[in-house]
């Protein structure tokens, strides 16, 4: 008689950069405002919180998102290794999902900081409408600048498609 696994849960974070300064050199080099690396700090202690440990991270290279990510790392006391990806600055949420899709698989729990629209985007097209439902109307409402839905997955990266994540919590700091 064969045994059956249970399959692997992993955990996603998909993260909007948090609120940055209006200018900067570059888009790139814009930096995070005071508000904003406040506001990651809070969210990384409201995941802490929650029990959420990430084992890795996937950053937009651009400077709002690494100090976003940095930030979040802070508040939560999280040690992640962090892959700090020039093709997510740009990406669409089509493009984001397939870098989601190419995290190796001992990977359990994923933070991917990007900007919008495309994580707002991705967190809705991921949303499978089984998930908490308080949550999925205060996403409805907008994806501000630090918002962050925290989903469930079963099975490997690969294999994560539209309406495939289940939304277990929503974050953000409003006004």
């Amino acid at each position: 008689m064969s045994e059956q696994t249970e399959p692997v849960r992993r955990q996603l974070v998909v993260l909007r950069h948090a609120k940055a300064e209006p200018g900067g050199e570059t888009d790139v080099a814009r930096e995070l405002a005071q508000r904003g690396w406040d506001d990651a700090l809070e969210a990384g202690r409201w995941l802490a919180d929650k029990g959420f440990v990430p084992d890795a991270a996937l950053v937009s290279a651009a400077r709002r998102a690494t100090s976003t990510w940095l930030a979040l790392a802070e508040g939560g006391s999280f040690e992640a290794d962090a892959t700090y990806s020039e093709s997510l600055y740009s990406a669409g949420p089509e493009t984001a999902l397939d870098l989601v899709r190419e995290t190796d698989d001992a990977v359990i729990s994923l933070v991917v900081v990007g900007h919008n629209p495309t994580m707002a985007y991705l967190a809705q097209l991921l949303d499978d409408g089984t998930g908490d439902e308080a949550a999925a109307r205060e996403m409805a409402v907008g994806f501000p600048p630090g918002a962050l839905a925290w989903f469930e997955v079963e099975g490997g990266w690969g294999g994560l498609d539209l309406a495939s994540a289940r939304l277990v919590g929503f974050h953000a700091r409003r006004g």
